[in-house]
């Protein structure tokens, strides 16, 4: 019987930083995870070297769920991103065994196909208003049918979610970007730009927009009753999430649908949200969210309540994630949407990904396992690099929330 002989962790920053683990079983099979935690990857680096590999040594990779529960309830401290991104590797990489040893690909494994592709949408953005439409015209040339839209509030000096290079990465210097942050000019500016997408594009695709947890719930119900008439997708984030109950107060205010989830880490997170019918859209993820086997969890429970998914995927997601997300979103009844954003080039000379993109939708590879692979010789070219997301500071000065 087939046991696992090795379990490496391999860290390399090609355009960003990515914790990737490898898990080679004594047949030679071998098995990839995305164990990425943006900021903060070296820790979870260090529990898997120090805390886990240890344990997988010797034990059959074809035993997902008791593997799942061991590391989750072995532990005894339980939850938190560290602990759940590292349990997500492991599981993920055993899911890519598992498929490559069927010789299925992991979608079928979990049931086949639900739909014929997945629906995805990337981030248009601007500096203005002319600069916002003129991305968003971009991306629906490209074949996007749903597109985020952010634009930088005038005079404020940052504004989370716009792009400044080719690619959009917040985390992109060694030292935390303090950002300045106004409610009141951005609740007064948001709506504008919004409703200028509409004006030029009108309703043929679906428009999205992030809140990032920065508004109250009163503020954030203020702001979705706003833009009703934008009939947005979602907004996403509209207020932190620890106080789940306060959802309700937003429920009550507006009919704009409402995303959370992406810095969740396990179903106990969004249990009330959920249940409560307090969101739409639950947007937790493979990688933080404890791996397939978990995120299945999430989405059954959300599937109870009429919840979709609509699973984050930004750049600190690598394309091994990114393949298993489109994995499990190609099969789960209660699919939604999937975040898209494209990687560096450099990303790609190290990971190969046969997730493809055709008529807005992606769609995932016909391979074995989850259809990816890393290439060592590439990653030593791209040594470790620290890098930060960047804090929001309110014009007083004070830290507002991310």
């Amino acid at each position: 019987m087939s046991k696992i002989e090795r379990a490496e962790v391999l860290v390399a920053s090609p355009g960003r930083t990515f914790v990737t683990l490898r898990i080679t079983t004594t047949d030679g099979v071998t098995g990839l995870g995305d164990a990425t935690l943006n900021g903060r990857e070296l820790a979870v680096a260090s529990y898997l070297r120090d805390h886990v590999v240890p344990l997988l040594i010797g034990r059959d990779p074809a035993r997902i769920e008791d593997m799942w529960q061991y590391l989750y309830k072995g532990a005894y401290w339980r939850r938190g991103p560290v602990t759940m991104t590292a349990i997500a590797a492991v599981d993920t990489a055993l899911w890519d065994i598992k498929g490559k040893v069927a010789g299925l690909p992991v979608y079928q494994l979990l049931g086949g196909r639900s739909r014929d592709g997945v629906l995805v949408y990337s981030h248009a953005s601007g500096t203005d208003v002319p600069s916002l439409l003129d991305d968003v015209e971009r991306y629906l040339e490209l074949g996007y049918k749903a597109v985020r839209a952010q634009a930088a509030v005038p005079d404020v000096g940052g504004t989370y979610g716009v792009r400044k290079g080719r690619v959009y990465e917040p985390a992109a210097t060694e030292l935390p970007e303090e950002q300045p942050w106004d409610t009141e000019a951005y609740l007064g500016f948001a709506p504008t730009y919004l409703e200028a997408v509409r004006e030029r594009f009108g309703f043929g695709f679906h428009l999205l927009h992030d809140v990032h947890h920065r508004l109250t719930p009163i503020e954030a119900a203020r702001f979705g009753k706003s833009v009703e008439g934008c009939r947005l997708f979602w907004m996403e984030d509209p207020t932190p999430a620890e106080n789940q109950e306060s959802f309700r107060l937003i429920r009550e205010h507006t009919t704009t649908p409402i995303a959370v989830g992406e810095v969740m880490n396990s179903i106990w997170d969004v249990q009330h949200l959920i249940t409560g019918q307090l969101i739409d859209y639950v947007r937790t993820t493979v990688v933080h969210a404890g791996g397939i086997t978990h995120l299945r969890r999430i989405f059954d429970l959300a599937a109870l309540h009429q919840v979709r998914t609509g699973s984050h995927g930004a750049t600190d997601l690598s394309p091994v994630s990114m393949a298993a997300a489109v994995h499990l979103d190609i099969a789960v009844p209660n699919f939604g949407i999937q975040e898209h954003m494209g990687h560096p080039e450099e990303t790609a000379e190290v990971f190969r990904t046969g997730v493809t993109f055709a008529d807005g939708m992606l769609h995932p590879s016909e391979e074995p396992g989850l259809g990816v692979a890393y290439d060592d010789k590439a990653a030593e070219r791209f040594p470790y690099r620290r890098r930060y997301l960047p804090v929001a500071r309110r014009l007083d000065g004070s830290v507002h929330d991310w």
